[in-house]
């Protein structure tokens, strides 16, 4: 055991030496794995919304990278720096996890680079509301920043890419998963414009203020700056509760409802301190430039 111990910080600091910031402009930083030496990065599709980013080493240097292929259905990309002899993550295999094993997670949240958590794997599997994709679940902390960067096994073997927080439990992208988009890729190569900028998590609210009655519906946990959510004026503690008169029941309803490209507007109901009292915004989607109006 005193090995294993002895032995976690260099675990850590490799891990650290494979993981990147990426800088996406006006719309934060993310997280990123460097998944082979010539400079193949894999990270988040909405990590990844620009042709062009800035990534951030390990030894501080930064460079330019463009986005090879993106899938925002599964919420991952890959994109290239003009690099060699980088130092590549080693991917494990996420088939092969089981629940109680320690999980480690780096990335870049909140402005803190290569902050370190740990936990314990959860389960590998689908996620109630989150359609039939697999997800790597952890009991790891995760905050704005960490999405897009590694989630290791107890010997520093990348098992998933971490993406979001649902039900409290960090899920990650399987690394199963990502060596089969990166054999297969995608058509199109470039990621989904339709993108609001928030952190939610599912909650069930009184109905039309009826305490007895209730529905369900999306707290907004985070707004990211400059993102189509903030130029609409949403806020932290708002309930989003349905758009174009589909109500919102699982975070999935609001992936539907973002799908497709180029600009448009969507149409959101919401809630804010008031159960009894439902808002609408217009969101601009495809032009973070435009801000929308809020009408009550």
């Amino acid at each position: 055991m005193s090995a294993s111990v002895n032995g976690f910080g260099e675990i850590a600091e490799s891990l650290r030496r494979s993981t990147v910031l990426i800088q996406a402009g006006g719309r934060g930083n993310g997280s990123g794995v460097i998944w082979s030496s010539d400079g193949v990065i894999v990270t988040n599709a909405h990590v990844a919304q620009k042709r062009q980013l800035r990534v951030q080493l390990w030894d501080s240097r930064e460079l330019d990278a463009t986005v090879i292929a993106s899938d925002p259905a599964r919420d991952i990309a890959s994109i290239r720096v003009r690099a060699t002899n980088l130092p590549p993550a080693t991917i494990g295999n996420s088939s092969r996890l089981r629940p109680g094993e320690l999980a480690i997670a780096i990335g870049n949240p909140l402005g803190f680079v290569g902050a370190l958590t740990t936990g314990v794997i959860h389960a590998v599997g689908s996620v109630p509301g989150l359609g039939p994709q697999k997800w790597v679940q952890a009991g790891v902390r995760l905050a704005p920043g960490n999405s897009g960067g590694p989630l290791a096994d107890a010997a520093g073997r990348v098992i998933g890419i971490n993406t979001m927080v649902a039900w409290k439990l960090a899920l990650a992208i399987p690394s199963d998963a990502v060596e089969e988009f990166l054999s297969g890729g995608t058509p199109s190569g470039r990621a989904s414009e339709n993108w609001l900028g928030v952190t939610l998590y599912p909650v069930q609210v009184p109905r039309n203020g009826n305490r007895g009655v209730k529905t369900f519906g999306l707290v907004v946990l985070h707004v990211e700056a400059e993102s189509p959510a903030a130029h609409a004026s949403l806020m932290p503690g708002d309930i989003l509760l349905g758009a174009e008169d589909k109500p919102f029941s699982v975070l999935d309803d609001l992936s539907r409802a973002l799908r497709g490209e180029g600009s448009r507007t969507l149409r959101l109901e919401f809630l804010r301190g008031d159960y009894a009292r439902v808002r609408r915004v217009t969101v601009q989607l495809g032009n973070s430039a435009m801000r929308s109006s809020v009408a009550a």
